[in-house]
């Protein structure tokens, strides 16, 4: 009886190391954790200058109610007061056409040569609203900002100056630290009894500019 007692014990400790043995061989392996290597690319970024004020021209078309669709252009001053704000003083102008009427009638005239001449000034608070940023290419940056204006101002036109109020956006993009290029869209209006009678007149000007920071 011993001596059987014997030989399992001497049987179940043989087996044991091997089954263990089998049970390592058996299990599947951790899997190698693999570190990505992410190459960071160096990107140059153009910011505004340190300078605050921003002087500059421009050009583009603007729709006189009434009075055709023609080139506008003038010049731009803007001081930044904040990250977020800044003012701004316009001077522009451009050149009328005939009213329909006149057209129609066959030679009656509104205005004179130089009563078609509008020239405007104006002052303006702006916002920017969405500052980002704009990529050329896969290395380089450029800050841009979606901006709110909003003002009053002058329009001298057809012999009277007319109290002026702006409304607008625009859009900046600055390629260098101190150059800015800008696309801005504005409602002029103003009231005025120019066709015999009191209405509101809305002026829209799509522009394109270009200032410098000093």
């Amino acid at each position: 009886m011993d001596g059987r007692l014997f030989s399992i014990l001497l049987i179940a400790a043989l087996l044991g190391p091997m089954q263990a043995t089998l049970a390592q061989q058996e299990r599947p392996s951790s899997p190698q954790v693999i570190e990505p290597e992410v190459e960071r690319r160096d990107i140059n970024r153009a910011r505004i200058d340190t300078e605050n004020f921003e002087l500059g021209g421009y050009a583009g078309i603007m729709s006189v109610e009434d009075f055709g669709t023609n080139a506008v252009y003038g010049a731009r001053l803007a001081y930044h007061i904040t990250e977020s704000f800044f003012i701004e003083a316009n001077y522009g102008m451009t050149t009328t056409d005939k009213t329909s009427f006149e057209r129609l009638s066959g030679g009656a005239e509104l205005l004179s040569d130089s009563e078609r001449d509008l020239t405007y000034y104006n002052a303006v608070l702006g916002y920017n609203l969405f500052p980002g940023e704009v990529f050329l290419g896969g290395s380089r940056a450029m800050d841009s900002s979606l901006y709110l204006v909003a003002g009053a101002g002058s329009t001298d036109f057809g012999g009277d100056d007319e109290f002026t109020m702006v409304f607008g956006f625009g859009y900046r993009v600055l390629p260098t630290d101190s150059l800015a290029f800008h696309l801005n869209v504005r409602d002029h209006i103003f009231e005025s009894d120019l066709l015999g009678q009191d209405d509101t007149y809305h002026n829209i000007e799509a522009i394109l500019g270009l200032t410098f920071f000093f």
